[in-house]
C-alpha cells in the first residue's frame, strides 16, 4: 500500500517492495509535484494515480531507487550514453568535463531534494572571479550552458527512470558578460606574417596561409586529409575536425561542428600552389620513414605520421610572433580578420561570407561580427550620400 507524505509543496510516495536478504525492508520513492494552477480536487486526483501508478511499477520491478544520490545517477547516465554511442565524441568529452565542479557542489545530494535555487546557486558560482583558473575571471555564459546541459541531461534522465517528474533546471539562468571586442589581425600584421613565413617550417606556412586565406577553425584546418583537395579546381572540403579534450582521450577526429560547417572552398592559386609543394615534401619523409609511418593521409601530422595535437601550432605561432615582433593574437583570430575584411570590403553579401564561414544561420554571422556590418552599412550609406550628391552637382 503506498503511503504519501506532503513536503512543501510536493509529495513524496512510498511503496514497499519487500525484504531483502538480511530482512530489512525496502522502500522504494518518488516525488510528484503539482503542476502550476491546478486545483486542490484536481491535485487529489491525480496524486491518487500517481500513487496507483507507482505502485504498480513497483510490483512489477520497473520502479528505480529514487534515493540516489546526483553524482551515482550521473556516472550511470554518462556510462549508458557513451555505450550507446549516439552522441558526438566532443560533446561527452565536454560533458564528462563538467563532472568535477558539479559533483563537488551538488553531487552529494539526493536527486529528489535538488532544487533550482540549488543549481542556479552553482551556476552563479561559476561566474565569480577565480573560477576560469587560466584568465581569473568567472567562467564565460557558453561554459556555463555546458555545465547547466549536463546537469538538465542528468534530470532528463532522472525523470525517464521515475525517480522526479521535474526538471528544476527549467528556471535555471546563465550569468551574461558583456561581450569582449574579438582581437583582430590587421592587414598590415597578416602581410608581416605571409613575409615572415617564407622561412618558416613548411607544415605552419601551410596551415597559417589556410587560417588567413580560408577563414578556418583551427579543429577544421587539422583534419583536412589530401583527398579533400581537388588540385585540379583548387577546392578544398571541409568534412571533420580534429579535437583534443584529455591525455586519456588523446587526439580524436569528430565530425564538423554543425550540419553548415560541412562546406568547399575556392582557395588562392598561391595556397594551392604552397599546399603541392608540401605534399611532394610530406611524401619524400613518408617514403624514408618507411613502415615506421602512419599513414592516416592528413595535412598536419606529427613526424610519425600521426595527427598533430591541436596545441602544436599555437605555441610555434606564439614564439614566432615574439621572434618578429608581431603581436600574439591567437589562431582563432585570423578566422575573426577573415570574416572581418569580406565584410568591410562589401562586395560579398552576409550570406555568402556566413555560408563560408560554415555558420548555421545568418544571424550567427550577423551577431558575430556586428560591429563591422555596422561599418560596411555606413558606407554603404556614404556610397548613395556620394552618388546623390554628384548628380545635386550636376543639376
Amino acid at each position: 500500500m503506498a503511503t504519501v507524505t506532503k513536503r512543501g509543496d510536493s509529495y513524496r510516495i512510498r511503496v514497499s517492495a519487500g525484504y531483502d536478504v538480511n530482512g530489512k525492508q525496502i522502500v522504494k520513492s518518488m516525488t510528484w509535484k503539482p503542476e502550476p494552477g491546478m486545483t486542490k480536487k484536481q491535485i487529489e486526483k491525480e496524486l491518487e494515480r500517481q500513487k496507483v501508478l507507482f505502485e504498480e511499477k513497483v510490483n512489477s520491478g520497473q520502479a528505480s531507487d529514487s534515493n540516489v544520490k546526483f553524482e551515482a545517477l550521473a556516472r550511470e547516465w554518462l556510462a549508458q550514453t557513451e555505450k550507446a554511442g549516439n552522441m558526438k565524441t566532443s560533446s561527452l568529452e565536454r560533458l564528462k568535463g563538467c563532472q568535477a565542479r558539479t559533483y563537488a557542489a551538488i553531487g552529494h545530494l539526493y536527486v529528489t531534494k535538488i532544487t533550482m535555487r540549488q543549481i542556479q546557486s552553482f551556476i552563479n558560482n561559476l561566474a565569480e572571479d577565480g573560477i576560469n583558473q587560466q584568465t581569473g575571471g568567472g567562467l564565460s555564459t557558453k561554459s556555463q550552458k555546458h555545465y547547466l546541459n549536463f546537469i538538465s541531461d542528468v534530470f532528463r534522465y532522472a525523470i525517464q527512470c521515475g525517480i522526479v517528474n521535474d526538471n528544476p533546471c527549467r528556471n535555471v539562468s546563465t550569468v551574461k558578460f558583456e561581450p569582449s571586442q574579438r582581437e583582430v589581425y590587421t592587414i598590415e600584421e597578416e602581410k608581416k606574417i605571409l613575409k615572415n613565413l617564407k622561412n618558416a617550417p613548411s607544415k605552419y606556412r601551410v596551415f597559417l596561409m589556410l587560417a588567413i586565406f580560408g577563414g578556418f577553425r583551427r579543429g577544421e584546418i587539422l583534419g583536412f586529409e589530401w583527398k579533400d583537395i581537388d588540385f585540379d579546381s583548387g577546392v578544398i572540403s571541409v568534412v571533420r575536425t580534429s579535437s583534443y579534450q584529455n591525455k586519456s582521450t588523446g587526439v580524436y577526429t569528430t565530425s564538423p561542428k554543425t550540419k553548415s560547417s560541412r562546406r568547399s572552398i575556392r582557395l588562392p592559386d598561391e595556397v594551392i600552389n604552397e599546399l603541392k609543394k608540401y605534399k611532394t615534401e610530406q611524401t619524400r619523409h613518408r617514403l624514408l620513414l618507411g613502415d615506421l609511418w602512419h599513414d592516416s593521409d592528413r595535412l598536419f601530422t606529427q613526424e610519425d605520421g600521426k595527427p598533430m595535437h591541436t596545441n602544436t601550432v599555437y605555441v610555434w605561432l606564439k614564439k614566432f610572433c615574439e621572434r618578429n615582433d608581431i603581436p600574439f593574437k591567437g589562431i582563432h583570430a585570423f578566422r575573426h580578420s577573415f570574416a572581418t575584411e569580406i565584410i568591410q570590403s562589401g562586395e560579398v553579401d552576409i550570406k555568402t561570407v556566413s555560408a563560408v564561414l560554415g555558420h548555421s544561420q545568418t544571424s550567427t554571422t550577423l551577431n558575430i561580427y556586428a560591429h563591422a556590418c555596422e561599418q560596411a552599412n555606413a558606407r554603404a550609406v556614404d556610397v548613395i550620400s556620394d552618388l546623390l550628391g554628384s548628380e545635386e552637382k550636376k543639376a
